[in-house]
């Protein structure tokens, strides 16, 4: 007889875990604290789009949603970089044309939650978790009126987020170690409405990228042809979010920094001053999982900052292994949740490691002429040299190689790039073809040193 299933959290990754289940014949319960979202407008600055990549339509397929999705997913083959003195550039993403995708986070969310309840799922809204009791499975929940109440589960999934109460129980656990870490950026949400007749009035298909060293906006398109925006910014220090305090401040930084969108922004002023500043938070567990009982998946497990775009889509991958071991372990729990403790928990401290790296590339490297044509450079090989080379950001972004295993690839990535672009110009080169036999030969060592150091990984 299957357990029935309590889950924390009916955000992203909690809906998505609680169709899964149920349509493999599961019983299952979603304690979420806020109000249900499709009842409310979300809060302004808080809608954020999501990049959607191969990780997570992986999960969304399994989940029967793909179709759903895909109408409300707008694709970015690349990064369109906005310079400060008004140049700009397109970056592709792969060498193929392939794409991550624009999707709402509320839309995806509200989705997720009905066709959850179309599967039997039960959501009690504005019910918090308190406290867990690990070796019990009792679970404290507080409602909206400040009742507490003690349910005991079966199976206890934490997808409650980055400051999720089960967790918490996990950090008492004896030599479980854990971290918090918050970086001195905040973010703020910012708008470019549609043109007329819903227009986009940038380039719709990318994510646009406006790099200033210390700080960054970013932009990706909504369907109705508007654009949410993010502004990646100190809290203190000049600039930074404490110094900006006056209207004429806040006029002229964005004026001097991002030019070409301000005039793109006619309630700029509005929206900065109402938007709230969040943090950015990355927090690390060694422990995804106890006994045969309870487990965490998402933020609760991995929470990064945003810069690689997989923090939905990690979370969504929790929930295609745990779906994948369920059929290896014949939904043994014990099996499964050993199996998931021993495999994912490096590759969450990996996919923040990333994150954490992609960040200083976005806001920095994509300025840099030298790493833009390193990047034209790694699209070319992996063209040249399919069997041996794929960039990190393929890796990540488009197949499902273990976050680990892309995270190893970057040192050797750069000592091969470094030593590629030290030995003359490379497009030049091309033509000779001793030099086109020595690229190969780098590439073989390249290869056959990358796959020792994803063995030591996999042992």
């Amino acid at each position: 007889m299957k357990k029935s299933v309590t889950i924390l959290g009916a955000g992203l990754v909690g809906s998505l875990w609680s169709v899964i289940l149920a349509k493999r014949g599961y019983e299952v319960q979603i304690y979420e604290r806020r109000p249900d979202m499709r009842k409310q407008s979300i809060s302004a600055g808080k809608s954020i789009n999501l990049a959607m990549s191969n990780r997570g339509w992986k999960a969304i397929e399994l989940a029967g949603l793909k179709e759903d999705i895909e109408q409300i997913a707008i694709p970015m083959t690349g990064r369109f970089l906005h310079q400060k003195d008004g140049s700009s550039a397109f970056q592709a993403y792969g060498k193929n044309g392939e794409a991550i995708y624009s999707v709402s986070r509320g839309e995806l969310n509200k989705k997720l939650m009905d066709l959850a309840e179309k599967n039997g799922v039960k959501i009690h809204f504005e019910h918090k978790c308190t406290d867990v009791n690990l070796q019990t499975n009792t679970v404290t929940l507080e409602d909206r009126d400040g009742q507490a109440e003690k349910i005991t589960a079966e199976l206890l999934f934490g997808a409650d987020g980055a400051h999720s109460a089960l967790r918490q129980a996990y950090t008492l656990i004896d030599r479980v170690n854990s971290s918090r870490h918050y970086i001195s950026c905040g973010y703020k949400e910012l708008f470019i409405p549609a043109g007329p007749g819903h227009t986009f009035l940038m380039e719709k298909n990318a994510l646009h990228i406006w790099p200033r060293g210390q700080y960054m906006m970013i932009a990706l398109a909504n369907f109705d042809g508007s654009f949410t925006c993010t502004l990646f910014f100190p809290f203190e220090g000049d600039p930074s979010f404490e110094s900006l305090d006056t209207d004429d401040k806040i006029r002229a930084f964005f004026e001097e920094e991002f030019g070409d969108a301000v005039a793109l922004m006619p309630t700029l002023l509005e929206d900065y001053k109402r938007n709230p500043v969040g943090s950015l938070i990355t927090t690390r567990i060694d422990q995804y999982a106890f006994q045969d009982k309870s487990c965490l998946i998402g933020d609760a497990a991995h929470a990064i900052v945003p810069f690689y775009g997989q923090g939905m889509n990690a979370g969504f991958e929790d929930c295609t292994i745990l779906a994948q071991l369920m059929d290896t372990c014949e939904e043994d729990w014990s099996r499964i949740f050993e199996r998931f403790n021993r495999i994912r928990p490096a590759n969450g401290q990996a996919v923040a490691d990333l994150a954490l790296e992609n960040f200083i590339e976005m806001r920095d490297k994509v300025a840099d002429p030298k790493f833009l044509e390193r990047k034209k450079i790694e699209k070319e090989l992996g063209k040249m040299f399919p069997e041996y080379y794929n960039s990190v950001y393929e890796m990540v972004s488009f197949t499902q190689t273990p976050y680990a295993e892309a995270l190893a690839a970057i040192q050797a990535q750069d000592a091969l790039l470094a030593r590629i672009m030290e030995n003359g110009d490379f497009y030049e080169r091309l033509e000779q073809e001793d030099y086109r036999a020595q690229l190969e030969r780098w590439l073989q060592a390249y290869s056959s040193d990358l796959e020792q150091t994803i063995a030591a990984i996999e042992k």
